[in-house]
Parts: C-alpha cells; sequence; structure tokens
C-alpha cells in the first residue's frame, strides 16, 4: 500500500504517493479537483526531499492546467 501525505507547498489540495517497487521508491504527485485526479509528475525518488525543480515544475503545470481549464 502506497504511503500518502499532504503537499501544500505545491498547492492547495495537493498531495504525493509514494510508492515502492523492487527497483526504484517512486513518487506521484498529485491534486485533487472537484472533477478529477490531476496527475501533475511521477518521478524516482532518491533523496528525502523534494527538489526544489520538481515543486516548480508542478506549479508551472497545474498553472497551465487551470488557464486550459477555464479558458
Amino acid at each position: 500500500m502506497p504511503d500518502a501525505e499532504l503537499l501544500p507547498i505545491v498547492g492547495p489540495r495537493c498531495g504525493a504517493l509514494r510508492v515502492r517497487d523492487a527497483q526504484h521508491n517512486w513518487r506521484i504527485m498529485y491534486r485533487v479537483d472537484d472533477d478529477a485526479v490531476v496527475i501533475v509528475e511521477i518521478y524516482a525518488k532518491k533523496t528525502r526531499k523534494i527538489p526544489g525543480e520538481v515543486i516548480a515544475r508542478c506549479k508551472e503545470r497545474l498553472k497551465r492546467y487551470d488557464a486550459a481549464v477555464s479558458g
């Protein structure tokens, strides 16, 4: 079963699942909206801290998604 955590640093309603397989620890970054669960990023987790570039990329993707949905 994956471990879940909230990630308010990325944005409201955002979180991450940590999933382990035989070779990697994966992190699945997501946001829960009223009508969808938006998968923002999936990457192999190599350190305890989320890299700053991953957080920035997630914020930018969510900004573009929100603009496309509302536009």
